[in-house]
């Protein structure tokens, strides 16, 4: 249906509007279009999977293509190999286009609020008003840097790890990478074949195999089992496990520690703060450093949605995606949302199946 504001602005009326066009808001479409709803799924981003081609040149992913397919399509090609993040992102536009998903791209909903019994969408002059709202915007929303990145010299070339694509952004001399996640590593790996390289920080542990065909074939399927099942907000063992993910990295899975040293890397204990432009570790100046890529992670930033339903950490107050304090509002894809692997692409379809049976129907 489609009208027009009182002020003449265009406005859709729908049953449910998907905010989000990445793996979970196109796994929510394909079962809201099994289900025959009238929705429509907006995305920030200009082409479906740019949230994936705007990562760094060599980044692949750490799941096996065996489990890298959204429902209805398995991923091509090699099973036990690991996409590159453009196999993904092509992936991800050719399943829109083969399951004729109603994606619009290039909107950023500015504001979401809640007028007369349904849900108000605001982008850019245009207006979407639907029944049910399914947040799927992702934990990657809004990079998280401290507040003592902005006194660093200005001779120093800072990156965020979502800004960052190849060495050839940095300038000759020292990098040092703020932070030992998996991105981290990954990219301090790089660097070090080309720059002088430090990191700073801490491993929150690491798999216990090697990455590769054989992890993919044995070991992988058990972390998958254990991410999906196991460490989940519905057992004990998962409300135990939940606030150390959400607040440390990962345990490292391709590149380790050891990778790292064989390469040359230097480790240094975590930055502090910033002394006389350069960054403070070990409550000394690290001299000599000419490019920091802060590999320090993301927050979530939901300052657009209007009905309060968020914690004092900012995260949404839900059960396995449904939101407690107001009816129709759902949440899909974000860290340990239910389970551990809820952000990853398995997790992300487990998720949005069980959310497609619990929207009702518009009245």
């Amino acid at each position: 249906m489609n009208n027009r504001n009182d002020d003449g602005g265009a406005r859709e009326v729908l049953d449910t509007l998907v905010i989000g066009g990445g793996q979970a808001g196109l796994a929510m479409g394909h079962y809201l279009k099994r289900q025959d709803r009238r929705f429509l799924i907006l995305d920030a981003n200009p082409r479906i999977g740019d949230a994936w081609r705007q990562r760094w040149d060599t980044l692949r992913l750490f799941t096996p293509a065996k489990y890298d397919g959204l429902p209805g399509l398995p991923f091509p090609g090699d099973r036990l190999s690991f996409p590159t993040k453009d196999e993904l992102a092509d992936y991800l536009e050719a399943y829109a286009a083969t399951f004729d998903l109603p994606v619009r791209s290039g909107i950023r909903v500015e504001r979401l609020w809640r007028e007369q019994g349904r849900y108000v969408a605001a982008s850019d002059g245009r207006r979407w008003e639907a029944s049910n709202v399914v947040v799927a915007t992702g934990c990657t929303q809004a990079p998280r840097l401290p507040d003592f990145a902005a006194e660093l010299a200005p001779s120093i070339n800072q990156l965020h790890s979502s800004e960052y694509r190849n060495p050839g952004q940095l300038q000759d001399g020292r990098v040092l990478i703020v932070g030992l996640g998996n991105s981290g590593a990954e990219i301090a790996l790089e660097v070090s074949r080309t720059h002088p390289t430090v990191i700073a920080g801490k491993p929150g542990g690491e798999l216990p195999v090697r990455h590769g065909r054989a992890a993919a074939r044995f070991a992988l399927p058990v972390v998958r089992f254990l991410g999906l099942h196991v460490l989940t907000l519905d057992t004990p063992i998962g409300r135990k496990a939940a606030p150390h993910k959400l607040s440390h990295a990962d345990p490292l899975i391709r590149t380790k520690s050891k990778d790292l040293a064989a390469a040359g890397v230097e480790f240094v204990p975590r930055v502090t703060g910033v002394k006389d432009g350069q960054p403070v570790v070990a409550g000394s100046p690290l001299d000599d450093v000419s490019n920091v890529i802060w590999c320090t992670g993301y927050r979530e930033s939901f300052d657009w949605i209007e009905p309060r339903v968020f914690d004092g950490g900012g995260r949404p107050r839900q059960h396995r995606g449904v939101a407690t304090d107001v009816p129709g509002l759902f949440f899909l894809g974000e860290e340990f949302m239910y389970a551990a692997a809820s952000a990853t692409l398995p997790g992300s379809c487990r998720d949005a199946r069980y959310l497609a049976g619990k929207i009702p129907a518009a009245g």
